[in-house]
């Protein structure tokens, strides 16, 4: 069993600064591509930002969040970060990490999505 878990969510003012934290645990084979995900209430699950497994962990990141949020990982630890700066109350979600797991099984190696159970941040005006 793979298990995502995430920490760091909280209420902050406008303009204020959060990080979120998301360690993998369990047994797996690797761990590639991670990223965060949010989803406001009665909006669709979106991205927020995506992070490579290679030594260059290459990024990726919506245009609403471009330059104020940095996601980061630490492969020793598998675990993936976002730091998130400049909060405007439109940021207001439930916050998913995921991650793409290499898995064995009796047949092989296996890929799969993995989801943490979300953790809430909330920007007041």
């Amino acid at each position: 069993q793979v298990q995502l878990v995430e920490s760091g969510g909280g209420l902050v003012q406008a303009g204020g600064s959060l990080r979120l934290s998301c360690a993998a645990s369990g047994s797996f084979f690797s761990i590639g591509n991670m990223g965060w995900y949010r989803q406001a209430p009665g909006k669709q699950r979106e991205l927020v930002a995506t992070i490579t497994s290679t030594s260059a962990s290459n990024t990726n990141y919506a245009d609403s969040v471009k330059g104020r949020f940095t996601i980061s990982r630490d492969n020793a630890k598998n675990t993936v970060y976002l730091q998130m700066n400049s909060l405007k109350p439109e940021d207001t979600a439930v916050y998913y990490c995921n991650a793409r797991v290499t898995v064995q099984r009796s047949y092989g190696l296996t890929q799969r999505d993995y989801w943490g159970q979300g953790t809430q941040v909330t920007v007041s005006s």
